[in-house]
């Protein structure tokens, strides 16, 4: 059953928990311990867990020697097959010390977007978790192209939170909550809780990068919305402060889900994510 409330992520069956890039790479690469440490605790307390994890090209970048991140595309794909090798032996490497073990799940748009390839995406994360493995999913940047892109991990993630059936969905970011305004500008203030139907367009949650780092709040709320209109309840919150957001601590912005919810559509990729009755 989906969690109505922050307060009530322990007690849920499945959760799926999302962190960006700017969270677990470069001098935050030390995170990925304490994301770890929080997930192997709420598996130990009964809930089966799902990773989306950004990050295979930002992890790649220093090993490279590219000075900077690369603009065209087969330099990126290289990169992120690089980097994705490295993030989940990283991962492992944490997981390590809770006898746990990391099953790796690369998807496209398109495979969400095909009925067959979907079905088959979600037998697999369903069998993972039935072999007590925690499934670490990311888009997988070797095959995808700028035009059957996801956008971003946060709309992945709703859509994984979806399919699978998850009943919250936690995105793990650099910012505590979301803002009225971006948090540096005078007069903004936190969102605390969003109700099922809210209007979100009097906040100004800016585009780009937020705090000088991530994809930006935006992406957060869109997907947040996304999840919450499936019948998700979904915290937004800092990758520091996982473990509260999965002890169902007060942090955070959360969505409360739709008590209808609505079934999001999988056709051509733009419209990926919309909803239909």
């Amino acid at each position: 059953m989906s969690a109505t409330s922050r307060s009530a992520i322990p007690g849920a069956g499945r959760v799926v928990v999302k962190v960006g890039s700017s969270s677990i790479s470069g001098d935050g690469a030390h995170r990925i311990d304490t994301i770890v440490e929080a997930l192997a605790h709420a598996r130990g307390a009964g809930t089966e867990v799902v990773l989306v994890s950004s990050g295979a090209i930002a992890t790649a970048l220093p090993l490279l020697d590219l000075g900077g991140r690369p603009n065209d595309l087969a330099t990126q794909q290289a990169a992120a097959a690089v980097g994705q090798n490295v993030l989940m032996w990283r991962y492992q490497t944490s997981l390590d010390r809770f006898g746990l073990l990391a099953g790796q799940v690369l998807l496209t748009a398109g495979d969400l977007e095909n009925a067959t390839h979907r079905s088959n995406a979600r037998r697999a994360m369903e069998r993972l978790l039935g072999l007590g493995i925690l499934p670490i999913v990311n888009e997988n940047d070797t095959v995808a192209t700028h035009e059957i892109r996801f956008g971003d991990n946060d709309r992945l993630a709703a859509l994984v939170a979806q399919l699978i059936g998850a009943d919250a969905l936690v995105l793990l970011s650099d910012i505590e909550c979301l803002y009225t305004l971006p948090p540096s500008e005078p007069g903004a203030r936190p969102i605390v809780d969003v109700a099922w139907g809210d209007d979100l367009s009097q906040f100004e949650f800016g585009a780009g990068v937020v705090n000088g780092v991530g994809t930006g709040a935006a992406t957060k709320a869109s997907a947040a919305k996304l999840a919450s209109t499936a019948g998700v309840g979904v915290l937004v919150t800092s990758a520091d402060l996982v473990s509260s957001a999965l002890a169902g601590d007060a942090v955070g912005t959360w969505f409360t889900p739709n008590p209808d919810p609505v079934t999001l559509a999988t056709g051509p990729v733009g419209a990926v994510g919309a909803p239909v009755h």
